[in-house]
């Protein structure tokens, strides 16, 4: 059986999505969520097979669910993106459905995840998928982490700076520093260059966080932060701040 899991915040679509699997004899649906924190507690509980997945999701949305999992599943997405952003699925070979989507759009979709699940390089498509897909506005203002088994949503105006941490990066904030599997390319990509500067490969500032820059050993600069926190200024890094605080 083919253990599946349905996610959106609509009841209606939930039911048009169940509707559609039951003339599907190899399925079981395993559970029905109606946003993301419930999403991820339910994929980490029964690690389906597939999971329909909505985007456009109060509280957290679909691809921040996705990044809060340590292994993705495979998914196809339900949405109403634009012909823009759909651009994004087709460029990744990614499965969706287009809202409204119909009986037979839904079975094509299904039937072409069949025919691939025991390919090994589908499996990667939804990793490779959420490390360049185009990102939505609110991750420009917030970034979702995953401290145990409580989900946290950190205001970007929160974060003192962001450091590399192997294959993942550690954001500090006044109320402690939190792991997300990111690149820190990512978030150079995402954030605000007005109000952050990537001042070292390592390393990520807040510019309203800076205090001032000092010279230290062998003419390196560090810059200090209103928590008195030195950060390392690479031979890039340094120029690339001065001309953003205009100096």
């Amino acid at each position: 059986m083919i253990k599946i899991i349905i996610i959106d915040d609509e009841p209606l679509a939930r039911s048009i999505v169940k509707e559609y699997l039951e003339v599907q004899n190899d399925i079981e649906i395993l559970q029905e969520c109606n946003d993301g924190f419930e999403g991820v507690k339910a994929i980490m509980q029964h690690q389906p097979d597939l999971v329909f997945l909505d985007i456009q999701m109060p509280k957290i949305n679909g691809f921040e669910m996705l990044e809060l999992l340590e292994n993705q599943p495979a998914v196809i997405f339900t949405t109403a993106f634009d012909e823009y952003a759909i651009k994004a699925f087709d460029a990744h070979a990614i499965d969706y459905l287009l809202k409204p989507f119909s009986k037979e759009r839904f079975e094509t979709a299904l039937q072409k995840w069949k025919d691939q699940r025991s390919n090994i390089e589908s499996k990667n498509k939804t990793k490779a998928f959420l490390e360049t897909t185009v990102k939505q506005p609110e991750e420009q203002l917030r970034v979702v982490v995953k401290t145990g088994s409580k989900i946290r949503i950190i205001p970007v105006h929160e974060i003192i700076f962001i450091e590399a941490d192997d294959d993942y990066v550690r954001i500090h904030t006044a109320d402690g520093s939190f792991l997300k599997k990111k690149t820190m390319q990512y978030f150079e990509e995402v954030l605000n260059p007005t109000e952050f500067v990537r001042v070292h490969r390592s390393y990520i500032v807040s510019i309203p966080q800076i205090t001032r820059i000092e010279t230290s050993e062998k003419d390196t600069h560090e810059a200090v932060l209103k928590n008195s926190q030195r950060i390392p200024l690479s031979k890039t890094g340094y120029p690339k701040l001065k001309a953003v605080l205009g100096l």
